[in-house]
């Protein structure tokens, strides 16, 4: 009771120093009424609905019953303490908004230099931005379209930002599907001026990318960060290319370099669960475009070893058929798949029929067609003289005519020969290089005999 007498006695003085107290009816200024205070005018009329000042120059308002009213709203968006103070410049959580509906719960509120609460705008007080609705009460959660998010202290979010998205049907227990305990929750960037990246989707794609710190993230149209394989391209994925995926680490960077992965589950034709991708700087698969054959304008070198990309992305291995200029072609060897790069020198290889032949590949790693330490070869594989034949001429392209070569079964040139005799009792000579100058004591041209063996290809 003393600390009531004593507060009443602390609002008196702020309310009538210098305004003439008096018992009255007819005086004006501040007075106590039914235990409350009331103001009166010059001619001692009780004022009602309307601001008057205190002694401490401060605003106070009078109801319709003329009693300062105290922890209300005016009605015209002011709000008065328990002093009856108007407030100015700060904030008060209150239980219930400016037209007198009960929340069930307190929200906070923000008041003007002029006493004005804040309402349907966004404010920045104290170097942060806050989102008040039209009753003035200040929002958390998604705001604004679902573009801003603004936390637990009403300020508005920037940066990363792990949040359930923006609808109604978020439960704080949900598992996404492939994420095995994770909490349903996404990855949100918000801007300096803290607005949600969203992408821009106008070439019908259904995510985006953004550069953030030097690294590339990848975004859907709600502004959820992706992770895992992510088609960017537009159209169908199905229909898609591995040039239009890339491929975003758990942490959502985008994978640079060397990365094995399981393939992209909307694109057919690997071997195995798991598959070697190279990724640029920018997160763009190494690979040779769908329906192109290989050229040798496709390999790649890197850190002194040369890689072919087949049009899934994955390093091909095996012996691969290469188009060197138009429709001329010759053989490459990528080993096996654990290998994967170019090889070069004398090879024994399983061709694609499942035969084990000798090639040799020159140190550009070209399939080497010609005489190479006494055999021949066309593109890199060892031509040999039938089983049975003991001796074959076997004609090389050059040009528009051949050069045509005597070989024995195992590939070796014969050269420098004067009448050897085949199976058939054929005979033949030779020059210092193989070419066959004579077949029978007649003299030959340059016309085509046995065509030579092309590779069995990998591709």
């Amino acid at each position: 009771m003393k600390k009531r007498s004593l507060l009443i006695l602390a609002i008196s003085a702020v309310l009538t120093l210098g305004t003439g107290v008096s018992s009255s009816l007819a005086a004006s200024g501040w007075s106590q009424m039914n235990g409350s205070w009331v103001y009166y005018d010059s001619n001692g009329s009780l004022i009602t609905n309307e601001w008057r000042k205190g002694a401490d120059d401060k605003w106070r308002y009078l109801d319709s019953s003329g009693y300062m009213a105290v922890n209300s709203w005016t009605g015209d968006g002011y709000y008065v303490d328990s002093n009856g103070v108007m407030a100015a410049d700060k904030w008060l959580e209150i239980g219930e908004n400016m037209n007198g509906v009960d929340y069930g719960e307190k929200h906070w509120y923000y008041f003007l230099s002029s006493g004005k609460v804040v309402t349907d705008t966004w404010k920045k007080i104290n170097n942060k931005w806050y989102y008040f609705d039209t009753d003035g009460a200040m929002q958390t959660g998604w705001v604004d379209g679902d573009m801003y998010y603004c936390g637990d202290d009403g300020a508005a979010k920037t940066g990363w930002q792990k949040l359930p998205p923006p609808n109604d049907d978020y439960e704080n227990d949900r598992i996404s599907p492939g994420d095995e305990g994770d909490d349903g929750k996404y990855w949100y960037y918000f801007t300096s001026s803290t607005k949600k990246y969203v992408p821009d989707l106008s070439n019908g794609s259904e995510y985006g990318e953004k550069k953030i710190d030097s690294t590339y993230y990848c975004f859907d149209s709600t502004g959820a960060m992706q992770t895992g394989w992510v088609y960017v391209g537009d159209g169908s994925k199905e229909d898609g290319s591995i040039l239009d995926c890339r491929f975003y680490g758990s942490d959502g960077k985008v994978k640079t370099g060397w990365y094995s992965a399981e393939p992209p589950s909307f694109l057919k034709g690997y071997e195995d669960e798991v598959e070697w991708f190279y990724f640029s700087k920018s997160g763009v698969p190494k690979a040779r475009e769908a329906d192109k054959n290989p050229t040798v304008s496709d390999l790649f070198k890197l850190n002194k070893k040369t890689y072919l990309f087949t049009e899934l992305g994955n390093p091909a291995y095996g012996l691969q058929k290469v188009y060197t200029s138009g429709s001329d072609y010759t053989a490459y060897y990528f080993g096996t798949k654990a290998v994967s790069s170019m090889q070069t020198g004398k090879q024994k290889i399983e061709e694609g029929d499942g035969t084990v032949s000798t090639f040799y590949f020159s140190e550009t790693g070209r399939g080497f067609t010609g005489v190479k330490d006494s055999y021949l070869y066309y593109m890199g594989k060892l031509q040999t003289a039938e089983e049975g034949t003991r001796y074959q001429v076997i004609s090389i392209p050059s040009g528009s005519s051949y050069n045509n070569y005597l070989v024995n079964t195992s590939g070796k040139v014969v050269k420098s020969a004067k009448g050897v005799k085949d199976a058939d009792g054929v005979k033949y000579t030779t020059n210092s290089g193989g070419i066959v100058q004579k077949i029978d004591e007649e003299n030959v041209g340059n016309g085509h005999y046995k065509s030579p063996v092309e590779p069995y290809w990998t591709n």
